[in-house]
């Protein structure tokens, strides 16, 4: 390891700011064969490997990274003493450990998340299954194309929307819920109110997601807690009125690493088994162009954090302002590119409104990475 980061490590002290990420991940046979050799580890014990570790540490403003392979690191952590080995060893464990079983899904192969809206203003679908017939139906659509989770709300969470009242938000969501539940469904409901999130777990809801990570409401962690259910933390910055105005960070994909660590301590301390909880970065929530970009090109480092990853991309205002400023039906492309992205850094879940071709495309990038791994391994 370089020096710096040795001196710097060693002046300072650790205090929560040393950062460890998967580098050098690889797949399929080549991946099976570097983990039996010793010279890779397991990613969230999924079908990805990686062999190295990228290394952040920061302090008062400053931000310095090195990169070695793993073993390098648990060396170099073990001359620094107990304190910085003691942490860097926990994040290799939780870089490296299987996940368990998510609101019953195992997480050996990417899992989708299909999007429906039962909103008049979402930025996606302008409202087009607001009326319950429409969203059940549009929600079986998306079951029978391959989603394996069905994410329902009743709120619009664009930049710019208003806040409705729980009562209006049950009165949407949960016929949609049970209807769906009832039919074998994984149902997941999006909301940050407290009483939305008992009574669709009530429903049949087996998952809570919650933009404001269980914060939005007072009573939130309490109900999520008691409810059983699995949990969905995300990060936003500032309310959906507001988030956009002027989304600021020190370093977004640490700041927004250290928020969700956070939130994830107070589920654990309330009672919520680790097993139960996800975390989700919140591109697009509160955020740039550079902030969502900063923390697509860190995503593996959430993984440290122990837990299952999900990523929500689809449509997102980034892809547009990167290219030609496509409104949101028309930015699938982009979508499918950031999606496949997040697949090679191990993300776990995909959250998405165009199911099939999300689908279509996660099996020709695992069909793709077979035939490479395949490939490899007879050259060898």
């Amino acid at each position: 390891m370089p020096r710096g980061l040795s001196f710097v490590a060693a002046q300072k002290g650790l205090d929560r700011r040393l950062y460890v990420g998967p580098v050098g991940i690889v797949a399929g046979k080549t991946a099976m064969a570097a983990i039996a050799s010793g010279q890779a580890r397991s990613l969230a014990g999924g079908p990805l490997a990686f062999s190295s570790c990228s290394v952040l540490w920061r302090d008062a403003g400053q931000l310095i990274e090195a990169t070695a392979p793993f073993a390098d690191v648990l060396d170099w952590s073990e001359e620094e003493g107990p304190q910085v080995s003691g942490h860097v060893g926990a994040l290799l464990a939780n870089l490296g450990k299987a996940r368990p079983t998510f609101a019953g899904l195992a997480l050996d192969r990417p899992r989708v998340m299909g999007i429906v809206n039962v909103t008049p203003d979402s930025f996606s679908d302008g409202g087009r299954f607001f009326n319950a017939e429409a969203a059940i139906a549009h929600g079986l659509l998306l079951h029978d194309a391959g989603a394996d989770i069905l994410d329902i709300g009743g709120e619009s969470t664009r930049p710019g929307a208003e806040t409705i009242d729980p009562d209006e938000e049950m009165r949407r969501v949960l016929p949609v819920v049970r209807a769906l539940a009832e039919r074998g469904a994984i149902v997941s409901v999006d909301t940050r109110h407290a009483a939305v999130m008992g009574a669709a777990v009530e429903s049949g809801a087996a998952i809570i997601n919650d933009i404001t990570a269980l914060e939005g409401d007072p009573r939130s962690l309490s109900v999520a807690a008691k409810s059983g259910a699995a949990v969905v933390l995300m990060h936003m910055q500032g309310e959906p009125q507001v988030m956009q105005h002027d989304p600021h960070y020190a370093y977004a994909p640490l700041d927004v690493y250290d928020y969700l660590a956070r939130r994830l301590a107070a589920c654990r301390a309330a009672g919520m088994a680790v097993e139960r909880l996800c975390v989700d970065p919140g591109i697009g929530f509160g955020k740039t162009v550079e902030h969502n970009l900063q923390i697509l090109a860190r995503l593996g480092f959430y993984h440290a954090l122990g837990v299952p990853l999900l990523l929500g991309v689809s449509r997102k205002s980034f892809i547009g302002k990167l290219s030609r400023n496509e409104p949101a039906g028309n930015r699938l492309a982009g979508s499918l590119t950031a999606a496949l992205l997040g697949l090679g850094q191990g993300a776990q879940i995909l959250r998405v409104h165009d199911v099939a071709e999300t689908v279509q495309a996660v099996a020709v990038w695992q069909g793709i990475k077979r035939a490479g791994e395949s490939l490899s391994s007879l050259e060898s």
